[in-house]
């Protein structure tokens, strides 16, 4: 299903849903969210932008395979748990920083750091299922 219509839509839909996955995973801290959900809407946004201009556009907009996207999410994901260890807390436990920049006091948190690490592996996981659905035999 390669209409016009669709592809005329597919940009804007993709921009806008990939816009509403971050907000979605930033604001999972205190209400119904976080980066699970969030980045089951980016990889749809990702399949929607697929169905529309194939397979080797998404690799070409992503510009890393999406399998390393998962990886790095799982090592950031891994590595906010083990901060909590070094600092002598149990594991997977909560710490913040309150950085100063620009004359603005930043809370930081390793939840947060933790829900963008699940947030990249289901983006990569679930866009590396969908690329692979979605590609023909011909295409790379």
């Amino acid at each position: 299903m390669n209409t016009l219509i669709l592809r005329t839509v597919a940009p804007f839909l993709t921009a806008l849903m990939l816009l509403f996955s971050v907000f979605v995973l930033l604001r999972g801290h205190n209400e119904p969210g976080g980066g699970f959900i969030g980045g089951l809407i980016a990889a749809s946004a990702l399949a929607i932008y697929g169905i529309a201009f194939g397979v080797s556009a998404v690799r070409r907009a992503i510009r890393f395979h999406p399998m390393a996207i998962a990886g790095s999410g799982l090592l950031l994901a891994t590595l906010s748990g083990l901060i909590s260890i070094l600092s002598g807390v149990p594991f997977m436990t909560g710490l913040w920083v309150y950085p100063v920049i620009f004359e603005v006091e930043v809370p930081l948190s390793t939840v947060m750091s933790f829900d963008i690490g699940v947030y990249l592996v289901v983006v990569g996981a679930i866009t590396s299922i969908a690329l692979a659905l979605e590609q023909n035999e011909g295409e790379s």
